[in-house]
């Protein structure tokens, strides 16, 4: 009897100790570059907007790390579309053109870059990532826009 105790124990114990690896839901591929920003609009060094706007940079429902969605929320030029992301060098651009979700137009982002560190904020001047980008639209070819700002620090003494 004290034998089938024992190695009920046992195998109890065994039964008990392994466990499964879960994925952390929290993650995605594009980790790295997903954030909020607040950036300028500019063309021939005129910012056309006159302040900051919120703009989004998030992974794609396919969950991808070559893979990212441009959003500047509809402030600005009103665009969102998706680029060939590199989480490794933290660039990102399109290799022709994509289509933008909000009206039917194509954008054309070159040197696409997040710079860590290389940010501060509006009032608390905290060091943030920043974020820089080149863009042409289908319906406007002639100019090039300069889309640039800093990570939203969360602060609300930050925000614009």
């Amino acid at each position: 009897m004290n034998r089938v105790y024992k190695i009920s124990v046992l195998l109890l114990l065994i039964f008990l100790s392994c466990t499964k690896k879960l994925e952390n839901p929290g993650a995605t591929q594009t980790l790295a570059m997903s954030n909020e920003w607040w950036v300028t609009l500019q063309s021939g060094g005129i910012d056309l907007l006159g302040t900051h706007v919120l703009f989004a940079t998030y992974n794609t429902s396919q969950n991808v790390s070559d893979s990212l969605w441009l959003d500047d929320l509809r402030n600005g030029y009103q665009f969102k579309c998706k680029v060939l992301a590199n989480p490794k060098t933290l660039t990102f651009l399109t290799t022709d053109s994509a289509q933008n979700e909000y009206y039917d137009i194509r954008v054309h982002i070159t040197n696409g870059k997040i710079i860590p560190n290389a940010g501060t904020s509006k009032s608390t001047h905290s060091v943030v990532d920043s974020i820089y980008m080149e863009a042409t639209f289908s319906d406007d070819l002639i100019n090039t826009y300069i889309i640039s700002g800093v990570a939203r620090s969360r602060w609300a003494q930050d925000d614009y």
